[in-house]
This record gives structure tokens, C-alpha cells and sequence, in this order.
């Protein structure tokens, strides 16, 4: 499988969203974000996701700040039921935050969202991310 992107979907000051042949890759760039920037992106993986039927999306969280309350309340209620039936988004390697808080807030997206038919799996690593990704 590629690991060259075959297009940058998207950018702006929360995020980087590009497509692969197999994945759509979220990168969140670190430092605060302004909200209607952040849903910008979101919107954008889905619609990223939904061009190919792809499913899969790794999610680089490395650099990222803490998700505030009003992202939560968003990626939870909102965007995750939406990009799961338009995407349709299934799968999700997760490329941890550094920041301690923010592996806390994805966590705590993750339990609230334990009932949508969606997978998770957590890395510290790029490599091992994408090969698990890959294998869905």
C-alpha cells in the first residue's frame, strides 16, 4: 500500500486532512484552535472519507492541544454519527498526543462513543498505526 499522500485534501490553522489511497489522514497542528476552524476540518474528513468510501482515517494527534468541552460535545453528538453513515467511517488509528490532556479528552470521546459501530486502536507510532489500518 502507498505512504505517499495522493492528495492534500485540506488545511488550515487546526488541521491537515489528506488522502491516500487506502486512508484519509488527520493531523491536527498544534496550539489553540479557534472552533469554526476545527469543525472545518472535521467536515473536511468527512467529505474526504466519503469521496472514496474509504472508512478508514488515522489520526495524528501528536502535537494537539487538548480537545475543549465544545469540541467534545461536537465530534461526539455531530460529526462522529454523521462521517460514520456518510463516510462510512469505521476505523481509526490514533497516533497519541504528547500532551497528557489531550490523550485524556480522546479517551474520554472514546467511552462516550463506545456504543457507534466504530474501532479504535491507539499507537504511539506512525509505522505501526497505518500497518494496523491497513490490515482492516
Amino acid at each position: 500500500m502507498s505512504s505517499l499522500p495522493t492528495s492534500l485534501y485540506f488545511t488550515n490553522a487546526a488541521g491537515l486532512v489528506q488522502e491516500y489511497a487506502d486512508y484519509v489522514r488527520l493531523q491536527y497542528h498544534p496550539g489553540p484552535r479557534r472552533f469554526d476552524e476545527f469543525t472545518a476540518v472535521l467536515h473536511h474528513v468527512t467529505r474526504a472519507l466519503t469521496r472514496y468510501g474509504l472508512g478508514k482515517l488515522l489520526i495524528d494527534q501528536r502535537q494537539m492541544t487538548p480537545y475543549l468541552p465544545a469540541e467534545r460535545v461536537h465530534v461526539v453528538e455531530h460529526w462522529l454519527p454523521r462521517t460514520i453513515v456518510e463516510g462510512p467511517y469505521r476505523y481509526g488509528a490514533v497516533v497519541q498526543a504528547h500532551d497528557v490532556f489531550a490523550r485524556l479528552a480522546m479517551d474520554t470521546i472514546r467511552t462516550q462513543a463506545q456504543d457507534l459501530p466504530l474501532t479504535y486502536r491507539f499507537f504511539s507510532d506512525e509505522v505501526a498505526a497505518i500497518g494496523w489500518l491497513q490490515a482492516q
